[in-house]
């Protein structure tokens, strides 16, 4: 348990950054199953319009720090593989 003024007030902010964060981990997940059950539904221009809407989102999870570069990176270019693996 936190005892001084700092160690509290830290508790606080993280519970709030937690609840942030988690609710921008949701929402990418959410773009993320989009393209997931476009893919599966083998419409090939809905998983390119979810691929589209997704990136940005993925992006901004970069920026504010929920998610490593890298992560974002191989999970756009896996989508788009396997988006672009459809037409073929």
């Amino acid at each position: 348990m936190a005892n001084s003024p700092q160690a509290k007030k830290r508790a606080r902010q993280n519970e709030r950054r937690f609840a942030v964060n988690k609710a921008r981990r949701s929402r990418i997940r959410t773009y993320l199953r989009k393209v997931e059950e476009a893919i599966a539904s083998g419409d090939q221009t809905a998983a390119a319009a979810a691929l589209k809407e997704a990136q940005p989102e993925l992006m901004r999870g970069v920026t504010k720090g929920v998610l490593h570069k890298n992560t974002a990176s191989r999970k756009m270019s896996r989508l788009a593989s396997r988006v672009k693996g459809m037409g073929a």
